[in-house]
């Protein structure tokens, strides 16, 4: 289970051996063995010894920002693997390979965002030409990111940026006009979101990069040194590469839920236009974005939950790097 503390004044601590929450209305102990992670807001409070509990049994302790970004961690000071890998990585980040690696990342995702549109609509639907207009277009510049031809990343980056950026903003249009239009949406706006759709997709990826970034940790690999993403000060870029192999399973929840109709006004707070979801918004959208992960899907023949191919995945990347002869 996650273990999420957003309300004002919580505090985690260990009691009898097992994690202790209280809040102004409730009190619960919890078995550390039933904790796989640990999200709190900048208004709640932690003690030495549940931050040690954490760190000895592995288990992910983070701190996230309204908007649901993770900003701060706390793990273990030993990487999970040699450091063969991160010299590795650094090494393959400049090489033609990663050139292999990113066309096939951003096609991953093209193919994941062509898939959630054609599950949008319904054989001899009314959208189904829209649907299928998308669809070609997005495989359009999926066959441009494919067929390119450099092996130097830095030249060839700006136009995978651009075909991937256009594929985008054709998906997002999509999604948008299929959608109940309580939630519809002109554009993407991420921090701040300027509309409820974002807001809950700006919190939903947060949750994400977080995941991702816990399983480079974990993998042993620096999350970050990016290959993709543009180098940021104290920035995870390699989490921000990786992420979009999976950007789609944080779509869907939020989407699924706009959909049932069930993510209302009141769940959010507006300020000046712009969107933050409340602690009544925050529980809906993480139950589902955690009951979503948790079922199981079967990927290159191993059926696992969606949360463990993650890791599966940072687990593959982490032997490339260490298998790479520079």
């Amino acid at each position: 289970m996650q273990l999420v503390l957003d309300k004002y004044g919580a505090m985690l601590r260990v009691k009898d051996g097992r994690f202790y929450v209280r809040t102004e209305d409730q009190k619960q102990l919890i078995p550390m063995s039933k904790v796989k992670s640990i999200m709190l807001s900048r208004s709640t409070m932690v003690s030495a010894e549940a931050i040690a509990g954490a760190v000895e049994r592995e288990i992910d302790l983070f701190f996230v920002e309204r908007s649901g970004q993770p900003f701060a961690r706390i793990w273990s000071n030993r990487y999970g693997s040699i450091a063969t890998i991160r010299k590795n990585q650094l090494a393959f980040s400049h090489s033609a390979e990663a050139v292999g690696w990113v066309k096939e990342l951003l096609s991953h995702k093209l193919d994941n965002q062509c898939a959630l549109l054609i599950g949008l609509g319904s054989p001899g639907g009314a959208t189904e030409q829209l649907i299928q207009s998308t669809v070609d277009k997005i495989k359009g510049f999926q066959e441009k990111i494919r067929q390119l031809a450099s092996q130097d990343l830095k030249a060839a980056a700006g136009a995978l940026r651009g075909w991937e950026g256009n594929a985008s903003r054709l998906y997002f249009s999509c999604i948008s006009k299929h959608l109940p239009e309580a939630y519809r949406f002109d554009k993407r706006s991420k921090r701040p979101a300027m509309d409820m759709f974002n807001c809950l997709l700006n919190y939903s990826y947060g949750m994400l990069y977080n995941e991702v970034e816990s399983a480079l940790i974990r993998a042993g690999i620096d999350p970050y040194a990016g290959i993709f993403h543009r180098d940021e000060y104290n920035r995870p870029v390699l989490a921000y590469d990786v992420i979009e192999r999976f950007r789609v399973w944080a779509e869907y929840p939020v989407i699924d839920l706009c959909l049932q109709q069930v993510i209302f006004p009141e769940f959010f707070d507006v300020e000046d236009g712009e969107y933050w979801l409340n602690a009544a918004g925050k529980r809906i959208l993480i139950q589902s974005v955690n009951d979503y992960w948790e079922e199981t899907v079967t990927i290159d023949r191993k059926t696992r939950a969606r949360r463990n191919h993650i890791r599966l995945y940072a687990e593959s990347l982490a032997n490339l790097f260490k298998n790479f002869n520079p």
